[in-house]
């Protein structure tokens, strides 16, 4: 019953041995020939069944010999029959077989006989009848009980399969991360090292050669050379990660320390060599950052100055990280073109950072300023994400 669910077993079974023994008590007021032994037997025996759970047998073993004291004695008909009944359901749920069935027998039989012994107003026909009656009951209290035990069996069967197919899921969708990180990672080397290594060193023969000409070496020239080396770094290091099958969300290996805030200092450099105008300005209390916040600060910065250098021709850029006690907040603002009635289209890079944010909870703003440029303020919470 559903009003039931909720309620402790003992408290469960405790209200169903009182309704038993008020209904078998209001039996004893009705039967002229029941007395103060009848009333002790079918409390004994209704009582008896808050055992049912824990101690099948025991509401069994009473429940029997109680009833058939009461059912010798007063001679009350069917009613006697429902401890009985119910500890038979009791016994056989939980797996007993051969105590429930002499029960069965010993009370029919002991009440067949006493009834045919004493009856004086009623036929043998209709007391065989009777018996039969209660026979059939006791037969469907048992196949009750195994139906409802092999019910309980395959639920419990259904609920592991379950478990064990999920189990099995989350193996397989690691796995197949696995191999699809590696894929990756073969990709990432074949398509994107080999065409870095060549820019690095054609920039570095030409920083060699202009130097040993004693020529002026051009600051792009220089820039090109720095940010390649820093790119051999970093895809080396996302190929350890994605490499790395110990580290299934990717968050760990030596990369990370390439791409913290105390390198902000190298990154703002390599834009200015660039011909980017960059500032940058520290407030709050610098300490500690958790590493996936250290990390999206320093990728946000990053794409926003090199968003600056692609998209705002010649503009100056100011970078700004504020250390608070809850958030970290980073902010690059530029004066170049865009305005807020022709907004840029956003790219994958902006799409990036929104990703970042959002992955730790943050808040994310990117967008034209009133008086004209962009401005990308990220503002990264300290904490677990939300």
């Amino acid at each position: 019953m559903t009003f039931l669910r909720g309620w402790h077993p003992l408290a469960v079974d405790s209200a169903l041995a009182a309704v038993v023994a008020v209904m078998l008590a209001a039996t004893v007021l009705v039967t002229p020939q029941a007395g103060a032994l009848d009333l002790a037997a079918i409390l004994v025996g209704s009582l008896s069944l808050v055992a049912w759970r824990r101690a099948p047998l025991v509401p069994l073993v009473v429940g029997t010999v109680s009833m058939l004291v009461f059912s010798v004695h007063a001679q009350p008909g069917p009613p006697a029959a429902f401890p009985v009944l119910m500890a038979v359901f009791a016994a056989v749920w939980a797996g007993h077989l051969l105590l429930p069935a002499l029960a069965s027998a010993v009370f029919l039989g002991v009440s067949l006989a006493i009834n045919l012994a004493t009856a004086t107003g009623q036929s043998p026909k209709d007391i065989v009848q009777g018996t039969t009656l209660l026979l059939g009951w006791f037969l469907a209290s048992g196949v009750t009980a195994t139906v409802t035990r092999q019910r309980q069996a395959y639920l419990e069967q259904v609920e592991q399969r379950a478990l064990e197919a999920e189990r099995t899921r989350e193996e397989v969708a690691r796995r197949r991360a696995g191999e699809e990180r590696l894929r990756i990672a073969r990709e990432l080397h074949d398509s994107l090292t080999h065409s870095i290594s060549v820019i690095k060193v054609q920039a570095g023969v030409a920083v060699h050669l202009a130097r040993k000409r004693g020529e002026e070496v051009p600051g792009a020239l220089v820039a090109i050379q720095e940010a390649s080396g820093d790119a051999m770094r970093e895809l080396r290091a996302t190929l350890e990660v994605l490499r790395d099958t110990d580290d299934p969300d990717g968050s760990g290996g030596s990369g990370a320390q390439d791409s913290r805030l105390d390198r902000l200092d190298g990154l703002v450099d390599r834009a200015r060599s660039t011909g980017l105008a960059a500032t940058v300005t520290i407030s709050g209390v610098r300490h500690e950052l958790p590493p996936e916040v250290d990390r999206a600060a320093y990728r946000i910065v990053q794409e926003a100055l090199t968003n600056v250098s692609r998209h705002a021709g010649g503009a100056a850029a100011s970078v700004r990280v504020d250390y608070g006690g809850d958030e970290l907040v980073v902010q690059v603002d530029d004066d170049g073109l865009a305005r807020r009635d022709a907004p840029p289209v956003p790219g994958v890079g902006l799409l990036g950072m929104r990703e970042r944010v959002t992955a730790l909870g943050g808040r994310l703003r990117a967008e034209p300023r009133p008086e004209g440029g962009f401005t990308v303020r990220a503002e990264l919470p300290l904490g677990e994400p939300t």
